[in-house]
């Protein structure tokens, strides 16, 4: 099983994922549409990943040229760049995965749904001033009001 995510880097929440039985360009492009959708960033908005072949995929970049995003890889061999996310996959493996043998796929994908939105919305952010990802972006939104 598959798990291909975006996350806003400001409030580190999981705005976008798909999760399938394959690594291939389409999963990624499914998290990014789910993203684009629940967000409409506006223009230029820079989108990091590492440097997968599906991220580097024609299919994958013109995407991110119909959303008008600004395309930013990591520089090779150097996981640092992609820190927060390389955090979130650490993160779902030992907080909830690895501790699960699950029947079915279906039965492992809400494992994956559940831990999102434990993540989004009751996991404790050191960088965030120990607050959640959906809590810390409420304050930024309340802060611009």
């Amino acid at each position: 099983m598959y798990i291909a995510i975006v996350m806003d880097l400001y409030s580190r929440q999981i705005i976008g994922w798909a999760v399938d039985d394959h690594m291939r360009t389409s999963l990624c492009s499914k998290a990014l549409r789910m993203a684009f959708w629940r967000k409409k960033p506006s223009p230029g908005l820079l989108h990091h990943s590492d440097r997968g072949s599906q991220y580097a995929s024609y299919e994958y970049r013109e995407l991110l040229k119909l959303m008008k995003m600004q395309q930013s890889m990591s520089r090779k061999g150097n996981c640092w760049d992609n820190s927060p996310t390389e955090r979130f996959f650490r993160s779902i493996k030992y907080e909830s995965l690895n501790y699960h043998r699950f029947a079915t796929k279906a039965c492992a994908k809400l494992a994956v749904i559940d831990y999102l939105a434990f993540y989004n919305g009751r996991r404790l952010h050191s960088t965030l001033g120990y607050k959640t990802p959906l809590a810390f972006e409420q304050e930024f939104y309340q802060r611009i009001a």
